[in-house]
């Protein structure tokens, strides 16, 4: 399906062909998220060309990777098919792998509530969180907000901003037990270079409303150490 071939028979190879296209692999990580209209995809993705996002998402039904289908009160969305999904354990370990050396974010890049949801996936540590009490968290970075319920190794995260919910969704009951702000050096926190009080002091993170002690058990829960520390 790929727009070239690197003419090799090999199971690596055919996984490049089918979604290492230019933009692809983002497609799959919003699709990762929940069933997506094209608006929604091209909302998420908001550098790609439109003409790019309809042929990739050609591409990727073709190659039997997404599918189009009607949803309730929705109209048609994308999602991704039986063995799409299987990807989401390789979108995940890329996301631990990409996350070991990111820096800082570059002028104008954006942080989308699917990215986000992805990133917080990619760093639940379910190890963690079976040994600790359940946690409910409100986080708020830029624009994004998402509700992240932790209860023993599940992982529950909705977004509730900039649309509230995404397609499919429904928001959570209840009062979250802490809702935090952040800015992006919460990739500070989650690898473990801030402690939740040092990036308190730093401005990185600040507690709005609830318990700060649960500050420490958020970076316990969500950590991906950079390359050459001790996980």
């Amino acid at each position: 399906m790929a727009a070239r071939s690197y003419g090799q028979y090999c199971g690596v190879t055919n996984a490049v062909e089918l979604v290492g296209e230019r933009w692809a692999l983002l497609i799959v990580r919003d699709l990762l998220v929940g069933p997506r209209r094209y608006t929604d995809l091209k909302q998420g993705l908001p550098r790609i060309p439109t003409n790019i996002l309809s042929t990739r998402l050609k591409e990727l039904q073709d190659a039997g990777v997404v599918r189009r289908v009607p949803l309730m009160n929705c109209g048609l969305v994308y999602e991704l098919t039986p063995y799409g999904r299987q990807l989401e354990d390789i979108v995940l370990a890329l996301g631990r792998w990409g996350f070991q050396t990111m820096g800082d974010p570059d002028e104008g890049d954006v942080v989308t509530a699917d990215s986000m949801t992805m990133a917080f996936r990619t760093a639940f540590r379910a190890d963690a969180a079976a040994s600790l009490p359940p946690a409910d968290y409100e986080v708020h970075i830029g624009d994004v907000a998402l509700r992240v319920q932790v209860a023993g190794t599940a992982l529950t995260i909705t977004q509730l901003a900039p649309s509230a919910p995404p397609v499919g969704g429904r928001l959570p009951a209840g009062q979250p037990d802490v809702v935090i702000a952040a800015s992006p050096g919460i990739r500070r926190v989650i690898s473990g270079e801030l402690s939740p009080g040092e990036a308190v002091d730093h401005g990185v993170l600040a507690v709005v409303m609830g318990d700060a002690g649960l500050l420490e058990r958020f970076a316990a829960t969500f950590h991906i150490p950079p390359v050459g520390a001790a996980a």
